[in-house]
């Protein structure tokens, strides 16, 4: 048998060649599609799962519709809203990326199903109200829109990599469809108003008590002699004055759905449950510091626990919160489909709380790395102390808040707080630097101290930027899509 010629092994070699490059090139390409392809897939079985309840009901297919949109925004919560909670602590590398994905998905879920809002205002925060729409058909068309501009937004908000307020998408949404279905008299602009100056006081809030817990912790226990000592008397303190904080802030937050508490009664629940905290965590705090050296090193590795715990509390809260807030649209959707009717508030249905839950915590897993490494270490770099400081600021900010009557957005509470101990940080660093020049006879030149900056501007600019932008690009969407549903349907 003759041997096949050298040349016909060399072509082999190369077509081999060329498929082994063209499947390689394939997976490279479909590798950013698999994201997009399972949420879109989570999409088509909320339609596909509201459309079994529905049956063959009159209006079915709308709710259909309206459940695909509002898994999409669930999607978007998920991949935005999130990272504000679980970014600090993977910036302080106490969690890793995937460790803080699955803490953050089984307490959103969990605050979503066990404690979210059972009343949800259809028009969130009394925006718009219900009777200044023509009919139900209007005032659908109008939820619907809402729901999937305040979606597109957040979608194009976390493309560009900027963290903002769910609160304040939905609240655009619902102004702009309103506007477009009712006219101007239709919004109540006084709560506008009230929104907007959220808009400046979360963040200057979040960022106050932040660099003002740093401050505490660099003068109490970074900045003394006997590093452990310190440790061992404040941590405990801080522990108990954490736990006392969430105790307070889920009481008052998010357990609205078992039980509602007061501000007062919530309080007392925080003072009981942090002195019970600084209690078990004393002789804790002791033997996990036992034969440590004294460096800062040993402290950060004491605030890693309490942050991870903490985390995983905010998302709970998020969770109890954020969700019922966002399917409140939809929630107004099936109760006018169902009842042909309109109403200031509906019981939101178990099977909506869990699009929004699960739909939150895919888009969290599918798309939440992004702003996550962003909010945790883009902005500044923090360790765990720093984080730590986050987290109890966003907290206390809420309690503090709800107590002077003021909205708030637990995004801008969370970012406002990286920036804020970045900031001081910056600020602590100038200060150290110019006395110890003072004290050794230099100056810093302004050159050297400009490099020395611990805050990227650039991320506030970005930042800020989409914050105002929110609400009106928000409305401006949504009266599009208002008047494109509803000539559609005419």
């Amino acid at each position: 048998m003759a041997t096949p010629p050298i040349n016909q092994w060399k072509t082999l070699d190369k077509d081999l060649s060329r498929i082994g490059l063209l499947e390689e090139a394939t997976q490279f390409v479909a590798r950013p599609l698999v994201a997009p392809g399972i949420g879109l897939a989570f999409i088509v079985l909320a339609g596909v799962f509201a459309a079994i309840l529905m049956g063959a009901q009159p209006g079915g297919l709308i709710v259909v519709f309206a459940a695909a949109i509002g898994a999409y925004m669930a999607l978007n919560i998920g991949a935005n809203d999130v990272a504000n909670n679980m970014g600090p602590a993977v910036g302080a590398n106490a969690l890793t990326l995937g460790g803080a994905l699955i803490i953050a998905a089984i307490f959103e879920v969990s605050g979503s199903l066990i404690a979210g809002g059972d009343v949800v205002k259809t028009v969130s925060t009394g925006i718009l109200a219900p009777e200044a729409v023509p009919d139900a058909a209007h005032f659908i068309w109008a939820m619907m829109a809402a729901l999937l501009a305040s979606a597109l937004w957040l979608h194009v908000a976390t493309w560009m990599g900027a963290p903002v307020s769910t609160t304040h998408s939905i609240v655009g949404g619902v102004v702009g469809a309103g506007v477009a279905a009712a006219g101007f008299g239709a919004v109540n602009w006084p709560a506008i108003a009230t929104i907007s100056a959220s808009w400046v006081i979360s963040p200057i809030m979040g960022g106050i008590f932040a660099a003002l817990f740093l401050a505490f912790i660099k003068a109490k226990i970074i900045y003394v002699e006997d590093k452990i000592a310190a440790a061992r008397k404040w941590v405990p303190m801080l522990i108990g004055f954490m736990s006392g904080t969430f105790a307070a802030y889920l009481a008052l937050k998010g357990l609205t759905k078992i039980l509602h508490i007061s501000l007062g009664a919530s309080l007392l629940i925080g003072v009981l449950v942090g002195l019970v905290a600084w209690g078990v965590s004393v002789p804790l705090v002791r033997a996990q510091s036992a034969g440590q050296e004294n460096r800062k090193k040993t402290l950060k590795k004491l605030f890693t626990i309490p942050l991870i715990v903490s985390a995983a509390l905010l998302s709970f809260a998020h969770g109890a919160n954020d969700v019922a807030n966002a399917v409140g649209p939809l929630a107004a959707i099936v109760h006018a489909v169902q009842d042909g009717t309109l109403s200031d508030k509906v019981e939101v249905p178990f099977w909506i709380m869990a699009v929004g839950a699960f739909g939150i915590s895919v888009g969290l897993t599918l798309f939440g790395p992004r702003l996550i490494k962003l909010v945790g270490s883009e902005i500044t770099k923090l360790n765990a102390m720093r984080a730590y400081c986050v987290a109890l600021s966003a907290a206390i900010t809420v309690i503090v808040a709800s107590w002077l009557g003021l909205p708030v957005s637990s995004t801008h509470i969370a970012v406002g707080g990286v920036f804020g101990v970045g900031f001081y940080r910056e600020w602590h660093a100038e200060r150290r630097a110019r006395l110890l020049g003072l004290q050794k006879g230099k100056v810093v030149p302004p050159e050297e101290r400009s490099r020395r900056l611990l805050v990227r501007r650039s991320h506030i600019t970005t930042v800020v930027a989409a914050w105002i932008i929110t609400v009106p690009a928000s409305a401006v969407l949504s009266a599009g899509l208002y008047w494109l549903m509803n000539a559609l349907d005419g």
